[in-house]
């Protein structure tokens, strides 16, 4: 029927009737117009990605520059659209920081091609919402087979695959990495209650048993982990990477035994391949094992590294993958793909599908049985058609196109990392094998941090900072795609003649002008920060220089726009004495670890029930904890009732937790009543005592 009436070119040879009078939608842009407009706007994008070295790459703003450049109210009028790309140039490319620029080398590649934009565009004109087979029988399926085909050139065991015979597993593409971690976690939480269900009985409430609940990552992980602990309302214990940065079974294995003695079950682990700060790669083949002996839910990110692993040659870094129950990378970071498009895959679909499954009516079909779903795959119902973009972009360059492109990218990096060796006074701060070198001049951190807000105020180059092994570093990544050896050799030059000004203006300005780090430890690098952030606020805001620089002193000291960046102490970890085989005494174990507790579990732990049995073992002993929600660390530690107690701080008359109204918890205003003499009863032989830590916000 369709095609009776459309030639090969994709006109219409006897369209139907129009109506009389236009539409509204007609009136705006009708196909005539879109036509013209499509065109311009393919040249504009065109003209853009090709001339986009001639830009800066940061913007010379500062936050709120477009409030005053577009009106305060929406148009009464339709305006033409010249008018609107003439504005789209003069008030929002000024603003813009160009990820695909060849001098921008921060955080991670943003993945654009040509194929994806087309992808993505004809995904937008069908408009479909994909959230049933029944809703949108291709775009299911094309994703489904778009996931097979990945698992397929990453390597991943088959029991990922969904046409794999005998395969329960199968993956979905989600809009990131943390909504990956975020769906797993809440899966692996619904399959531990259900355990301790049948061990506790069914008349136990599963708020009781959520207090039970651990889980683990390295400080290396991304912070959406917490953040998805968060808000499945669990218990986080954050543990040391060994000295490249890698997670190890030993550390797992000895934070897991501590918490079992303290009646804790470890749920959920979550490793990454490729970790944001310094590209390292956590240990599966000894975090593996040590999660299916203990029934773990075992979590891969891999969204940056897993990219190239369609390259043989790196898939040695993803060994012990087979031990993974959930695994996810992002092809729109380093893989020519347009955000958004991060891949998950589930080896045990109906484990993921039991903890999000709500299935009205007016949702189902005849062919809900026999057909994938994937609006029961994740929090989202509205799913747009996005194995489009994934399907143009693998046909249009192939597997060995793609890999060529992942080597090039991995081959430059290793180029810059010989131009910082053969300059000594630099050094490379990480182990160099995919497309990221994190180096830094062989001075303290203060100098490198002025090395890079000038190269970054200078406009040729943007990079950010991370810390490795507690050293502040500049990290450059390879992201342009066309990036080439002359663009690493520019970058260099620049790096370097900048690190030669830094220098010589320090040796003239005298040793005095720089912090390097002595005895004062800790302590004068607060000090340091507290002042940093207190000239920001002091600085006059009609200062121009002020201004355009503010946001490269942003992305180069993150603690100046953030005050709530602070290193927490150093803490001894919890754990058994060996000696007398007794818990709840402490040992130094040489590794810190960080328990990231929801607030709501101490304030209300002082009713005698299985929730808080975990809290009033922990308030046996001395422990420190720092909480998500709230800016204070929390020092728990035995404290009974005694005469020279205050008035404030008795059992008989302090504001008990479970005389808490929920509403205010839930609104944090209950942190105001319970407050007393800077001591919280959190149980009524144990005080809890706040230590502030953070600048509230």
């Amino acid at each position: 029927m369709l095609a009776a009436w459309i030639s090969p070119c994709g006109r219409r040879k006897n369209p139907p009737k129009r109506p009389t009078k236009p539409s509204t939608l007609n009136r705006a842009m009708d196909g005539l117009e879109f036509r013209k407009r499509g065109r311009e706007m393919v040249d504009y994008i065109v003209d853009y990605l090709d001339n986009i070295d001639a830009r800066r790459v940061t913007p010379s703003i500062e936050p709120g520059y477009l409030q005053e450049l577009v009106p305060e109210n929406p148009p009464e009028k339709p305006e033409s659209f010249d008018a609107i790309m003439d504005d789209v140039e003069k008030k929002i490319m000024i603003g813009m920081t160009h990820w695909q620029h060849p001098r921008f080398h921060a955080y991670f590649p943003a993945g654009n091609s040509f194929p994806s934009i087309l992808g993505s565009m004809l995904g937008d004109a069908i408009g479909c919402v994909g959230f049933s087979w029944a809703a949108a029988p291709a775009c299911t399926e094309l994703e489904t087979i778009m996931l097979d085909w990945m698992g397929k050139m990453i390597g991943l065991p088959d029991d990922f695959l969904s046409n794999k015979k005998g395969s329960i597993g199968g993956g979905v593409i989600q809009s990131c990495a943390s909504e990956c971690i975020l769906d797993c976690l809440l899966a692996a939480r619904a399959q531990m209650i259900q355990r301790l269900k049948v061990k506790y009985g069914d008349e136990v409430e599963e708020t009781s048993l959520l207090s039970k609940l651990m889980a683990y990552c390295s400080k290396e992980a991304h912070s959406c982990v917490e953040k998805a602990a968060m808000i499945g309302f669990v218990k986080l214990r954050i543990l040391e990477p060994d000295e490249s940065c890698s997670l190890r079974g030993e550390t797992l294995r000895q934070a897991m035994e501590e918490d079992m003695e303290n009646g804790l079950y470890p749920f959920f682990v979550s490793t990454t391949l490729g970790t944001t700060g310094c590209c390292a790669f956590d240990n599966l083949k000894e975090i593996g094992p040590i999660c299916d002996e203990y029934g773990a839910w075992l979590h891969v990110d891999a969204s940056y590294g897993g990219n190239c692993f369609i390259c043989p040659e790196y898939q040695y870094l993803m060994k012990g993958v087979e031990y993974a129950s959930s695994f996810n990378m992002n092809p729109n970071k380093w893989m020519l793909v347009n955000f958004d498009c991060s891949l998950m895959w589930v080896r045990d679909r109906f484990k993921l599908t039991q903890a999000l499954v709500v299935d009205p009516l007016y949702l189902q079909h005849s062919y809900s049985e026999s057909a994938i779903d994937y609006r029961h795959w994740g929090i989202p119902l509205r799913r747009r058609f996005r194995s489009l973009k994934l399907w143009f972009v693998i046909r249009t360059y192939g597997v060995s196109g793609l890999q060529e492109y992942i080597r090039e990218h991995c081959r430059l990096a290793k180029l810059f990392e010989q131009y910082v060796k053969s300059d000594r006074r630099f050094e490379v701060c990480n182990n160099v094998r995919v497309g990221l070198v994190c180096f830094r001049l062989c001075h303290s951190d203060e100098v490198n941090q002025k090395l890079l807000s000038a190269i970054n105020a200078s406009g040729k180059l943007h990079m950010v900072p991370a810390s490795v092994n507690d050293k502040y570093v500049i990290r450059f990544c390879v992201c342009a795609p066309n990036a080439t050896d002359e663009d690493i050799e520019y970058a260099w030059r620049t790096i370097a003649k900048m690190a030669t000004d830094v220098l010589e203006k320090m040796e003239i300005m005298g040793d005095d002008m720089v912090r390097i780090k002595t005895e004062e430890g800790e302590e004068g690098d607060n000090f340091e920060r507290e002042n940093s952030a207190q000239k920001v606020e002091d600085k006059p805001k009609h200062n121009i220089k002020y201004k355009r620089s503010f946001f490269v002193r942003m992305v180069s000291d993150p603690k100046i726009y953030n005050p709530k960046i602070v290193k927490i102490k150093d803490m001894e970890a919890d754990g058994i004495d060996e000696e007398n085989n007794q818990p709840g005494r402490k040992k130094k174990t040489g590794k810190r670890t960080w328990v990231s507790w929801p607030l709501a579990f101490i304030l209300r732990s002082g009713s005698n029930t299985r929730r808080s049995q975990d809290v009033a073992t922990m308030a046996e002993k001395e422990v420190s904890m720092r909480f998500r929600n709230w800016n204070t660390r929390l020092t728990i530690s035995p404290h009974g009732p005694s005469s020279a107690s205050s008035e404030g701080s008795s059992p008989t008359k302090a504001k008990r937790a479970e005389d808490v109204d929920d509403d205010l918890l839930a609104t944090g205003e209950a942190m105001d009543r319970l407050t007393v003499n800077n001591n919280i009863q959190a149980h009524p032989t144990t005080a809890c005592k706040a230590e502030s830590i953070e600048k509230p916000e």
